[in-house]
């Protein structure tokens, strides 16, 4: 939430639709971020 500048309150407002909109766009930065951390470690670095 803190690296997307969601706020609690804008989340609790969401259309349920809406949160899982942002929930699955959450996941795919989280996988990204981990696959992008192993490819990191990998490299040395």
């Amino acid at each position: 939430m803190h690296h997307h500048k969601w706020n609690i309150e804008h989340i609790d407002n969401l259309m349920p639709w809406e949160k899982e909109i942002y929930v699955n766009m959450l996941i795919h930065f989280l996988k990204e971020e981990e696959k992008r951390m192993k490819e990191q470690q990998a490299a040395g670095g």
